[in-house]
């Protein structure tokens, strides 16, 4: 993640629409991944946590980690998608 936080504050400055095709594919795939990667830890972290006070908490973390996943993951679509296109 911090290789494309760096790869997208760079291509700020350099304007290369190859940089923003290649960091919009790699984001994709690292959030898709990350989704996935979430996804098991929810259930895992329900697994341990059923029945607990701790139940609750671990519900609204977990529906907000996927959330960000979700958003993260449209955004980098919409980036590839979009092809570099600008008004």
């Amino acid at each position: 993640l911090v290789g494309l936080v760096v790869a997208s504050i760079a291509n700020i400055f350099l304007h290369s629409g190859a940089l923003d095709l290649i960091v919009s594919v790699i984001g994709v795939f690292i959030f898709a991944g990350l989704t996935v990667y979430d996804t098991q830890k929810i259930r895992q972290m329900y697994d341990v946590v059923a029945g607990t006070d701790m139940a609750g908490k671990s519900i609204v973390m977990g529906a907000l980690t996927l959330y960000l996943d979700f958003i993260n993951l449209f955004l980098f679509m919409l980036r590839f998608m979009g092809g570099g296109r600008s008004n």
